[in-house]
């Protein structure tokens, strides 16, 4: 019996290639986990979505939200008509709460948005509730990180597209 000797076919170059398309392939590999990694650093912020958040309105604030406040860029959230901005949390907002009635507690109003204002009992929170328009904003604000007015004078202007049918008003302002 004749022994053959085995030739690389004109498609296999030498004895390296095994070896070079190896390390490629680890090279490649290394590349999409490490592009996993770093998608992997963004964690979602877990929002629950309001009552209303389907309702069509919120969609037109939610786009009209701006992308970054206060330096801190918009992240990606868990819910429907929900956003937030920084890591950690300077600022979520969930839009479809329910309308907050007549109230006692303290009114703001920035670039002619009301917002009722309120410390949060739990954490260092406000929590600001857009008054007179439907459907209606909330936005937590993390008080140690940033201040409630920079987020509301960012966030007002989505909200102004929305006609108020309520103001604020204060006793000053009530008929004796």
């Amino acid at each position: 019996m004749r022994s053959r000797r085995l030739r690389p076919s004109p498609r296999t170059s030498s004895r390296k290639t095994p070896r070079r398309t190896r390390t490629i392939a680890l090279a490649a590999g290394a590349l999409v986990l490490a592009g996993v990694g770093l998608a992997g650093c963004e964690r979602t912020v877990v929002v629950e979505a309001a009552e209303d958040a389907q309702n069509p309105k919120c969609a037109d604030i939610m786009l009209r939200l701006p992308d970054e406040i206060s330096g801190e860029k918009e992240r990606t959230t868990s819910s429907q008509g929900t956003k937030a901005w920084g890591d950690p949390n300077i600022a979520v907002a969930r839009c479809g709460v329910t309308p907050p009635g007549p109230t006692t507690d303290q009114c703001v109003s920035v670039s002619g948005v009301d917002w009722i204002s309120k410390a949060s009992d739990e954490d260092d929170t406000w929590v600001f509730t857009s008054y007179g328009r439907t459907p209606a904003v909330e936005v937590l604000v993390n008080r140690k990180a940033e201040s409630g007015n920079d987020v509301l004078a960012a966030i007002s202007p989505a909200l102004a597209a929305i006609k108020p049918e309520a103001e604020c008003v204060g006793a000053q302002d009530l008929d004796s």
